[in-house]
């Protein structure tokens, strides 16, 4: 299988309201990093646009009334949990569930300000 090196074999592809604003949330808080972004016609909205967080991708663009906003619940691995929920909550997420010790690691959940559910999560 021939799959672009800066790609994974399954990649979440979300459809936003607000995608410019989704990928300065995702700089701000996981210290995502934008790396393709093509506009419509228009030079402002986000037609297709990828950033990767640790090494993964995820493509996103702007919805539309033919493509409709659709989120996704999203697990992400960081370096320490605590610091990275209290960035994304100063950033405009609202809490889903506090942040707390689990089997698996330290974790709690946000919901971004465009839809998505973050899980964020460090290992012991």
């Amino acid at each position: 299988m021939n799959i672009p090196s800066s790609h994974q074999a399954i990649m979440p592809y979300l459809m936003l309201n607000g995608a410019a604003a989704f990928a300065e949330f995702a700089k701000k808080v996981f210290n995502a990093e934008l790396t393709y972004s093509v506009m419509r016609e228009d030079g402002i909205t986000a037609m297709h646009c990828e950033l990767q967080i640790s090494g993964c991708t995820i493509m996103f663009c702007e919805a539309t009334e033919t493509w409709q906003p659709q989120t996704a619940n999203l697990f992400v691995y960081v370096p320490d949990a605590d610091a990275t929920y209290a960035i994304a909550i100063a950033e405009g997420a609202e809490t889903v569930t506090e942040m707390a010790d689990q089997d698996y690691g330290r974790s709690g959940g946000v919901k971004d300000p465009f839809g998505n559910t973050w899980w964020i999560t460090s290992v012991k």
